[in-house]
């Protein structure tokens, strides 16, 4: 796939595309190359731009996750956006496939989560004072449910911590497919976990309009007869 077919927003401040799997928002100690150097030698070209290009990373995702991920194309639209982020006015939904069923269809889960910066991992911890601690809130929702026994859940963030959805859904016995990392049993063919970031709402850093920008899940696991009638019940 192009990037220009994985492009699904743009105006002159705002670019937004639907990462696969696998590719990186930003460089890393790997030295592949990322979306970020990727969208600045594209509006190059395209728009037959003269000296260097501003694409500005407002959000960063793991590498085997799928997402809509936004890029800011001026100075002024990072740092409004950045704010935006902070102050955490920048609404997120996932979906994420699971092939043990959660204990109910709706939860909310509230968590504290410590980082192992050498095993890039986080855990859960039963003490809320212990050090490196943070709390970690989301709330989810199974929605369909495969012919083949895997549980699609949708889930709202409420913090942004370090691999939170992962390790939260493990911790209640449902790691998600193919996230070898946090339990799940094997891997998905291409190395990818079966998490994905569908939908962001924010308030337009210029214009300020409401935006909703989304992306399709890159799975052919649940048939949109069945997710759509379960959503709506």
């Amino acid at each position: 796939m192009s990037l220009t077919d994985q492009i699904i927003y743009e105006d002159n401040h705002l670019l937004a595309v639907n990462k696969l799997p696998g590719q990186l928002v930003q460089g890393d100690k790997s030295g592949d190359i990322c979306l970020a150097e990727e969208i600045k030698a594209f509006l190059k070209e395209r728009d037959h731009k003269p000296g260097n290009v501003f694409c500005g990373v407002v959000h960063r995702l793991d590498r085997p996750v799928s997402s809509v991920v936004i890029f800011a194309k001026t100075s002024k639209a990072l740092t409004r956006m950045n704010e935006l982020v902070k102050s955490r006015d920048f609404q997120k939904k996932y979906h994420a496939v699971t092939k043990a069923l959660p204990p109910h269809e709706e939860g909310h889960l509230e968590d504290y989560l410590i980082r192992n910066e050498r095993l890039n991992k986080s855990f859960v911890t039963d003490n809320p004072h212990a050090e490196g601690a943070k709390l970690a809130v989301l709330d989810y929702r199974v929605i369909a449910t495969s012919t083949g026994g895997y549980h699609l859940l949708e889930i709202e963030l409420h913090t942004g911590r370090h691999h939170q959805i992962r390790c939260q859904l493990a911790h209640i016995g449902c790691p998600i497919k193919g996230d070898l990392k946090y339990g799940f049993p094997r891997s998905n063919p291409d190395g990818s976990i079966s998490l994905h970031s569908y939908s962001i709402q924010f308030d337009h850093p210029v214009r300020h309009e409401p935006i909703t920008i989304t992306a399709p899940d890159p799975w052919n696991l649940f048939t949109p007869s069945v997710r759509e009638t379960q959503e709506k019940n």
